[in-house]
C-alpha cells in the first residue's frame, strides 16, 4: 500500500473552500467507506429509479453526460442511434441542478463530439478526421478549434463555480485508449490536452469549483500531480464479479509520485463492499455506467445491490453530510 495521504490540497491553488471540503471529506474516508455512485446517461434518469425502488436509496454520487453539449454535432451525418442519444440527453444538466438542490456529489463525462472533421458519434476516433496530435500546437485550425471547444464548454460550467458547487471533473476520460479522438494519437497527447484544457479553466476561466480528475492507469500518460486531485481507471469486469479490485488499485496508484486519491470512474458491475469493508482498499467512490449496467441485474443481482446500498461501508445520498 502507497503511504497515507496526511493532507489534502487541491492542485488548483485558487479552489473554493466547497473543493477543499469534498476533497477532505474523500481522504477521511479512504479505507473506512465508500462512495456509491451512478452514471445517468439521460434526463429520465431510469438507473436511479431503478436504485431507489430496489434499495429505497440513492447513490451519493451522480454522474452526468455532456455529449449534447459538445458544439460541433454533425447533425447531417448521423445514424439515427445516434441521433437518439443526443436527443436523449439534452438538457441533461436541469438534472445536474436538482442533484445540487440535493446536496449530492456531482460528476461530469464528456464524450466530445471532436472539434471538427467528425460524423455519426464524433467522438469516436473511427468516426473523425480531427488530429488531437495537430491540437496540441499553437497556431493550428486544431488548436483553435478546441480552444473554441474548451471555451463552450467553460461557460456550461461556470453557472456551477457561481452556485459555489463542486464538479467532480474528469475530461478526456479512458486518455489510455485509441478508441476516443483525444486518445488515438497516444497517451503524451492526451497528456497535454488535460494540461491545455487545466491551464485554461484555471487561469483563464476561473473555473476554481472544479475537482480535477485523472482517467488513466498507464504511468507514461499521467498527466502529473500538479494538475491532479483524484487519479481514476475505468473497469468493466465479467457479469456479477464483486471484487475489492485490488490489482487494478495497486497498478494505478503506481502512477504518481504522492499519494493520491483513487476512485472507479466507471465500472459495469458493483465492486464487492463486503469485501471492500475487510480488505480496505481506498477507493474512495465508484460510479456505475448507466443503461442495463445500472437499471438491470444484468449486471449485478437484485440482491447484491440491495446488500450493497445498505452495508455500512456504504455512503449512500442520506448518509452523505453537507459539503456545499
Amino acid at each position: 500500500m502507497e503511504k497515507p495521504i496526511s493532507a489534502m490540497t487541491p492542485c488548483n491553488p485558487s479552489a473554493i473552500n466547497e473543493v477543499k471540503a469534498v476533497l477532505e471529506y474523500l481522504r477521511g474516508i479512504a479505507g473506512k467507506a465508500i462512495i456509491t455512485g451512478q452514471h445517468t446517461q439521460t434526463n429520465l434518469q431510469k438507473e436511479l429509479q431503478y436504485i431507489e425502488k430496489v434499495t429505497g436509496k440513492l447513490p451519493a454520487l451522480c454522474g452526468f453526460e455532456l455529449l449534447s453539449y459538445s458544439p460541433n454535432i454533425n447533425y447531417e451525418n448521423s445514424s439515427a442511434e445516434c441521433l437518439l442519444e443526443i436527443d436523449e440527453n439534452r438538457s441533461t444538466l436541469d438534472r445536474a441542478w436538482e442533484w445540487a438542490e440535493r446536496k449530492g456529489l456531482i460528476t461530469f463525462t464528456w464524450h466530445w463530439f471532436s472539434p471538427f472533421g467528425s460524423w455519426d458519434k464524433g467522438f469516436y476516433s473511427s468516426n473523425t478526421t480531427f488530429d488531437a496530435s495537430k491540437a496540441v500546437i499553437e497556431g493550428t485550425e486544431e488548436y483553435k478549434a478546441l480552444i473554441s471547444d474548451m471555451d463552450h464548454m467553460a461557460d456550461i460550467l461556470k453557472p456551477f463555480c457561481e452556485k459555489r458547487i463542486p464538479i467532480l471533473w474528469r475530461p478526456f476520460h479512458e486518455a489510455e485508449g485509441e478508441w476516443f479522438w483525444w486518445g488515438h494519437k497516444g497517451p503524451e497527447v492526451a497528456k497535454q490536452l488535460y494540461r491545455i484544457m487545466h491551464d485554461r479553466y484555471t487561469r483563464v476561466h476561473a473555473l476554481n469549483n472544479l475537482i480535477w480528475v485523472w482517467n488513466s492507469p498507464l504511468a507514461e500518460g499521467y498527466v502529473g500531480d500538479d494538475v491532479t486531485d483524484v487519479i481514476s481507471r475505468d473497469l468493466y469486469p465479467p457479469k456479477h464479479t464483486h471484487t475489492d479490485l485490488k490489482p487494478e488499485y495497486e497498478e494505478l496508484i503506481r502512477i504518481t509520485a504522492e499519494p493520491k486519491l483513487a476512485a472507479l470512474g466507471e465500472i459495469g458491475v458493483l465492486p464487492g463492499i463486503n469485501q471492500l469493508s475487510i480488505t480496505r482498499i481506498p477507493w474512495v467512490w465508484y460510479m456505475t455506467w448507466s443503461n442495463d449496467f445500472g437499471s438491470t441485474a444484468e449486471w449485478t443481482s437484485k440482491e447484491e445491490l440491495l446488500q450493497a446500498y445498505h452495508h455500512e461501508y456504504a455512503i449512500t445520498l442520506d448518509k452523505l453530510p453537507a459539503l456545499y
